[in-house]
C-alpha cells in the first residue's frame, strides 16, 4: 500500500482579476477538518468584508475524504474548480481559500468557474510542493523512573518527537512511517523491556510504558 503522498511545505497566495471582481486565493496544508475550520475562519476573519469565501479541500489517502463549498456563489462554480486544481496537482493535505470582492459585473457560470479555477491555479503554482509519508502517531506513557531509557529509544530510532508533556506519568507523542509501524514499536518494546525482537513481538504490554495508537497523518 502506498504510503507517501504529495502536499504543500506551507502557505502560499494567488490572485485573479475579472471585470473587476478579485479573487484572492490562499492555499496551506492541513491535517483534519478540525485544522480546515479553523483555516477557513481565519480567512474569514482576516476579509471580513469579501462577498465569497469559497473554499475546497482534500484529506488523507481516501478518495472520499474531501470538502468543497460555494459559499452563496452559483452551485458548482467555485468549490469544484478549486478541488479540481487541487486534484490535478495530485495533493492532499491541501486546503484553498478564494475571497472574492465583487466588482459589480456579474461574470456568469463560466466566469466564475474560470476566476475560482486560476486563482487557485496561481497560488498552487507559487507553492512549494514535498512528498511525505503517511504516518500514525503513537503515544507512549511512561513510568518517570524510565524516562531515560524511553528518550533514549526514541532517540536512537530516529522517531520524531510530535509532543511531551508532563502529569501523572511522562508522555510522548511519536510518529511513525506507517509502512514501519509494526517492525518499529516491536523494537522500541524489545529495547525497553531488555528482550529479543522474537520475544518482543507477542508482548502486549511493557511494565511501566503503555503504547497507544493516536492518530494517523
Amino acid at each position: 500500500m502506498k504510503d507517501t503522498y504529495k502536499t504543500l511545505a506551507g502557505e502560499s497566495t494567488g490572485e485573479f482579476k475579472d471585470s473587476g471582481s478579485k479573487f484572492i486565493a490562499y492555499a496551506t496544508p492541513v491535517y483534519s477538518e478540525q485544522e480546515a475550520k479553523d483555516y477557513i475562519f481565519s480567512i474569514k476573519k482576516m476579509h471580513p468584508k469579501a462577498r465569497h469565501h469559497c473554499y475546497a479541500y482534500r484529506l488523507g489517502l481516501d478518495q472520499n475524504n474531501y470538502r468543497a463549498n460555494d459559499d452563496g456563489e452559483p452551485s458548482g462554480t467555485a468549490g469544484r474548480p478549486i478541488l479540481g486544481q487541487i486534484d490535478r496537482m495530485e495533493l492532499t493535505n491541501t486546503i484553498v481559500v478564494v475571497v472574492r470582492y465583487f466588482g459589480g459585473v456579474l461574470l456568469g457560470t463560466s466566469g466564475l468557474i474560470n476566476a475560482y479555477r486560476e486563482s487557485t491555479a496561481d497560488a498552487l503554482a507559487k507553492a512549494e510542493i514535498i512528498e511525505k509519508c503517511v504516518e500514525d502517531i503513537y503515544c507512549l506513557k511512561y513510568d518517570y523512573g524510565l524516562m531515560g531509557e524511553v528518550l533514549n529509544v526514541v532517540k536512537k530510532a530516529g522517531l520524531e518527537i510530535v509532543r511531551q508533556y508532563f502529569g501523572d506519568n511522562g508522555v510522548l507523542e511519536i510518529a511513525i512511517r506507517q509502512s514501519q509501524v509494526d517492525a518499529m514499536l516491536t523494537k522500541i518494546k524489545a529495547e525497553i523491556a531488555g528482550v529479543s525482537l522474537e520475544e518482543a513481538e507477542g508482548m502486549e504490554e511493557i511494565e511501566g510504558v503503555k503504547i497507544q495508537y493516536v492518530r494517523t497523518r
